[in-house]
């Protein structure tokens, strides 16, 4: 099926709950190719909302541009706003640094460091110049996880002997450790099988109770049954994403209101 560009989004349903994230006019480029256009939605705080659409319509590419990592990025430029309260994180006067250390990212693939347990989730205190009881944010961090019980006796074994899935709590664990107030998660459960999956989703709606949750995925199942909201991004011809809707997941999968939302969903696009 040919998809033709998308006109902007017309199903924009901002969220009743207070916000932890503004976007607002977002563009990336990566050279002279723009990602995605004019993306513009409001984030509501301690919900999880979910970021879906076909490969390549820029769902990577605005979870990234969230903690400013295109800075990181060779060609890539940014324009647009997220606001995180009244900070603009991408004003002049904002610190990447800042952002990053209040907006936690956990990839695709578990990449725990080749350290101990401990010094992977020790590393971003040291890093950042903690003075506290490293060896209690370390703990309290592991139990956010779901992850101290099978590791409080071998902290100081290497972190590459641990199972997928609990390297993935590991990364969110050394995530966490900094007290973001939102954390990323880019594909975090592509890797894992169905019962691991099962353990990071429950893991999640367990840390919303917390933190701002945005997830990338592809799995649609995934997104119905842990988010809050869901926001569709969809790329025409020129393969630059755009937001197609965004609503309460539950009216988005029950009633989508843009036919293109609902072909993606019913899998007769993607």
């Amino acid at each position: 099926m040919t998809i033709t560009s998308p006109t902007p989004a017309r199903y924009i349903v901002q969220p009743a709950e207070p916000a932890a994230l503004r976007i607002e006019r977002l563009n990336v480029w990566y050279g002279k190719h723009q990602a995605i256009r004019d993306v513009s939605f409001t984030i509501p705080a301690r919900r999880i909302t979910a970021i879906i659409g076909p490969s390549g319509c820029g769902k990577s590419t605005l979870l990234r541009a969230i903690n400013r990592m295109h800075d990181l990025t060779r060609d890539a430029r940014v324009e647009g706003s997220i606001y995180r309260g009244e900070i603009d994180l991408y004003a002049p006067t904002t610190d990447p640094v800042w952002v990053r250390r209040h907006i936690g990212m956990i990839f695709q693939k578990p990449n725990p460091f080749p350290k101990s347990i401990f010094e992977n989730v020790a590393f971003g205190l040291r890093v950042n110049g903690y003075r506290g009881d490293i060896a209690a944010r370390v703990e309290e961090a592991l139990r956010k996880a779901a992850l101290w019980d099978e590791v409080k006796d071998k902290l100081q074994q290497n972190a590459l002997a641990l199972s997928g899935g609990q390297q993935q709590r590991l990364c969110i664990a050394r995530a966490i450790a900094l007290e973001p107030d939102i954390l990323l998660m880019d594909e975090p459960c592509s890797a894992l099988d169905p019962v691991t999956t099962m353990r990071i989703e429950d893991l999640m709606i367990e840390l919303a109770h917390t933190y701002t949750i945005v997830i990338v995925t592809h799995n649609m199942q995934q997104a119905s049954r842990v988010s809050h909201y869901t926001a569709f991004l969809l790329a025409g011809e020129d393969r630059t994403g755009e937001l197609i809707e965004y609503a309460p997941t539950r009216e988005i999968f029950l009633r989508p209101r843009d036919r293109r939302t609902e072909d993606y969903i019913t899998g007769r696009i993607g």
